[in-house]
């Protein structure tokens, strides 16, 4: 068992994700926005993809459409997701990978699911992460990082019990590659029963932990979560603690994000997020008038 420090953040809130669809068809889990959370800053939104079981179709995902001002963050567990984007860059994001867009001044991608994978069809999983762009920042140049499954750093506790896949940020003594304009931290634990780690939170950090799979438990009063929930730290303290029970079917699966908020005004409308109406209607008039393409 790893040790616990006493002046750890204790838990004010656990949320459900809210079903729902988007794009042609995929089914997801929101676990914000929704009705119970607006945004964990500098997060925007978290959506949970699957899992579910894709049946032979010749297409499938979400067609062209513009993004300003963030960055959206896809990871994938299972399947095949294709990317291109109007600044002519194409990838292939499988089991494992990351990519790593900035939408910056404006971006217009795609993410279908890859032809061989849809035509054939099988187990679909994932998750994307919008993470907001300080004002200074909304309008740099669009950027793409495709991180491959080998390049993500993992790290392992003595016992065996506990894994991570350090995305961003670090974690038992490991440091992601990946480049953020905004500093988080993105780490995917997996903790098999009996298994349980404490992860330091830089001060001032918002923080958040959400359950892909199995069950656990959050924080010094061990609350237990199971698949679809988020919890959310509060902000005093040191860092966070999670575990998984020894009578726990399985290991639990867990993402653990923290960030620096921005503390600026956001304005949102779709797939545009700014800090004023005025900067959303502009975005909006480049879009229609062709600003976005190159």
């Amino acid at each position: 068992m790893a040790a616990t420090p006493e002046n750890q953040r204790d838990i004010a809130g656990i949320v459900d994700a809210a079903r729902t669809i988007e794009g042609d068809g995929l089914e997801i889990r929101r676990a914000f926005p929704n009705a119970d959370l607006d945004m964990v800053d500098p997060f925007l939104l978290l959506d949970h993809m699957g899992p579910m079981a894709i049946s032979a179709n010749p297409s499938g995902g979400v067609p062209d459409h513009p993004h300003r001002g963030f960055e959206t963050v896809t990871y994938l567990l299972d399947g095949a997701i294709e990317h291109r984007d109007s600044a002519g860059n194409v990838g292939l994001i499988s089991p494992g990978d990351v990519q790593w867009m900035t939408a910056g001044a404006g971006i217009i991608h795609s993410e279908m699911l890859d032809t061989d994978f849809f035509s054939a069809g099988g187990a679909l999983h994932g998750t994307q992460l919008w993470v907001n762009l300080p004002g200074q920042d909304k309008m740099m140049a669009p950027r793409y990082q495709p991180l491959p499954a080998a390049n993500i750093p993992t790290a392992r506790d003595l016992d065996g019990k506990v894994s991570v896949r350090v995305i961003a940020g670090a974690a038992l003594g490991v440091q992601a590659a990946v480049e953020t304009v905004t500093p988080i931290s993105y780490l995917h634990y997996s903790i098999a029963p009996g298994g349980s780690t404490y992860q330091p939170i830089p001060p001032g950090h918002n923080a958040f932990a959400y359950l892909l799979e199995g069950t656990a438990t959050a924080g010094s009063a061990q609350r237990p979560i199971h698949d679809g929930q988020l919890v959310l730290f509060a902000p005093d303290g040191e860092g966070v603690s999670l575990a998984v029970p020894t009578t726990a079917v399985g290991a639990a699966q867990i993402l653990l994000l923290t960030g620096r908020p921005i503390n600026e005004p956001v304005a949102r409308y779709g797939p545009f997020v700014m800090n004023t109406q005025t900067e959303i209607r502009q975005a909006i008039r480049d879009y229609q008038t062709g600003q976005f393409l190159p």
